[in-house]
């Protein structure tokens, strides 16, 4: 089963929930989605790592045969492309590998290159296999990191957790798209409840069986907590506020495999997911 981890922002525990769920399974593929900032790896420290570069197709003109129709000028959405001094310039960074200037230029005079925009790594922790996507700075997009990451990767196992980047954007779209449940972490502040509401319209436009882990729980209001009731949505558990837990995850490292209590939580947590995820098949095959 693929299991999406998301969250509205970044810092509410998303990494935590879906590297600790991992290590609690006895076997599971970990896919850290965050291209941007990935930092699972820092907690798993994978071994035997491979390595494999990304690439997407950047057009090249050939400036002699180029008429200056401006065509393909007009067609792009993203400003890629420019005629300046009678020379077609195209500008890597925004490019969006979409081809139609390829395919719209009527003297043919615009071909491709492949242009590395980044790496997808894969190791061993124990009883989890990494992957990690990690985008080169300035890219205009990790989507085509996150497609690599995501074909065909539970490597026989159970378990397959997907940690997403943080928000609600294109590239969370790409990472959640074929995710069997999708867990939802969420701060207990106001502002937290905020985030929690973007990701939830995401999930129900995608229509994905989902729930919410309410992280950094204290006594006393919990704005998140009331939206999730409010909307009927499923709160999976509650992780308390908890310094030993903190300092643990500040020293990357995994709690499950540091203290037989947070086994103990995250494994009810994971088995707790299971059963959702077997219910919703069940009533949805």
């Amino acid at each position: 089963m693929k299991i999406a981890v998301l969250s509205g922002k970044g810092g509410t525990g998303k990494t935590l929930v879906s590297v600790n769920l991992a290590a609690a399974a006895k076997e599971a593929v970990y896919i850290d989605c965050d291209v941007e900032e990935p930092n699972g790896y820092l907690f798993f420290k994978p071994e035997d790592i491979e390595s494999e570069k990304i690439s997407i197709k950047i057009p090249v003109a050939d400036e002699k045969l180029c008429t200056g129709c401006r065509k393909c000028v007009d067609f792009c959405k993203f400003n890629a492309l420019a005629h300046i001094n009678n020379k077609l310039r195209v500008f890597d960074e925004v490019c969006h590998s979409c081809g139609g200037c390829v395919l719209l230029c009527p003297e043919k005079v615009i071909s491709e290159r492949e242009k590395v925009i980044g790496e997808v790594q894969k190791g061993v922790s124990e009883n989890v296999t990494v992957f990690t996507g990690i985008m080169n700075t300035g890219e205009a997009s990790g989507i085509p990191i996150v497609k690599k990451l995501l074909i065909d990767r539970n490597e026989g196992k159970d378990f397959t957790f997907i940690d997403c980047p943080p928000g609600s954007d294109c590239i969370v779209m790409e990472s959640i798209k074929d995710a069997d449940y999708c867990i939802l972490v969420a701060e207990p502040t106001i502002f937290g409840a905020h985030n929690l509401s973007m990701v939830y319209e995401l999930v129900r436009l995608f229509n994905k069986p989902h729930g919410v882990v309410l992280n950094k729980c204290l006594p006393g209001e919990n704005p998140s907590e009331k939206f999730c009731i409010e909307k009927g949505i499923r709160i999976l558990g509650r992780i308390p506020y908890d310094k030993e837990l903190g300092t643990l995850n500040s020293n990357a490292l995994i709690s499950v495999r540091e203290n037989e209590k947070y086994w103990a939580m995250f494994f009810t947590l994971l088995q707790i997911v299971t059963k959702e995820v077997q219910h919703e098949t069940a009533i949805n095959p």
